[in-house]
């Protein structure tokens, strides 16, 4: 057999957007040590859990980039990412146990605002380094930020934030990448770029919580009813329709028989 050299990994704060990169993480980690202590979140989550959702808003978002963009995760390479996260989800675990829902439900909105720009301009600017046309990098600068929250959604068993509406999250993430490429296309300089890319990226984000801006809803089909269970019932379709064919539907039940 031969002998494997097993190394504690390379410490690295800078270099190719490697502090962005650090920046959103840790943000998003203590984003997921608190978003799994909400109320709509929490099911009977252990320390262990909290400290475990942390890691995956922290690191999964860049996991996917680089994964799609065939690299290696520099989560796993670089010893500060997950460092990080475990201490943001150790933070987190004690903010949440601490005094005042609203007030880390404020917390959590200004630090998913904070992470979300930082986390779409290191995309963005990954993928145009890797070649990717400019669609392409628009849509790692929306998975990055957002693959995170997907999984501790998902986990939870909430509809993930991507697909509900909300205060223009997904285009908020759109918007700083767009920015933050077109500004690079252009020549500013790089620091100037991304100044000014997560500045109209925060500020978005933020005007949209506080002015309550929200993505416009889809219609609904022609005659729908929504019943207090949240079933959608097609009224004009279900007219006439006998209590056996409801039956069958799953929209009525069996009296029960008499004791």
């Amino acid at each position: 057999m031969h002998p494997t050299e097993l190394s504690f990994g390379t410490w690295s704060l800078y270099g190719g957007g490697t502090l962005i990169d650090l920046i959103a993480a840790t943000t998003n980690a203590l984003n997921g040590a608190l978003l799994a202590r909400r109320p709509d979140h929490f099911r009977n989550y252990t320390f262990v859990g909290i400290v475990l959702m942390a890691v995956i808003g922290g690191i999964a978002g860049g996991v996917t980039r680089d994964v799609i963009l065939g690299e290696t995760p520099s989560a796993f390479v670089n010893p500060a990412y997950l460092v990080f996260s475990v201490t943001a989800g150790v933070v987190g675990y004690l903010l949440a146990y601490a005094q005042g829902q609203l007030f880390r439900e404020g917390l959590f909105q200004f630090m998913t605002s904070f992470s979300l720009p930082w986390y779409a301009i290191i995309g963005a600017q990954k993928a145009t380094e890797a070649g990717y046309p400019i669609v392409g990098a628009l849509a790692i600068a929306v998975i990055a930020p957002t693959a995170g929250r997907y999984l501790i959604d998902v986990t939870s068993g909430v509809t993930p934030k991507q697909f509900v509406r909300g205060e223009w999250f997904v285009a908020t993430a759109v918007g700083t990448g767009l920015v933050w490429i077109v500004l690079s296309e252009v020549g500013v300089p790089y620091w100037l770029s991304v100044a000014a890319a997560f500045l109209v990226g925060f500020t978005f984000r933020v005007l949209a919580l506080y002015r309550g801006w929200e993505e416009p809803l889809a219609r609904g089909p022609k005659g729908l009813k929504v019943h207090p269970d949240r079933r959608p019932l097609l009224g004009r379709k279900l007219s006439g329709r006998s209590q056996e064919e409801l039956r069958m539907l799953g929209l009525t039940v069996d009296d029960e028989p008499a004791g």
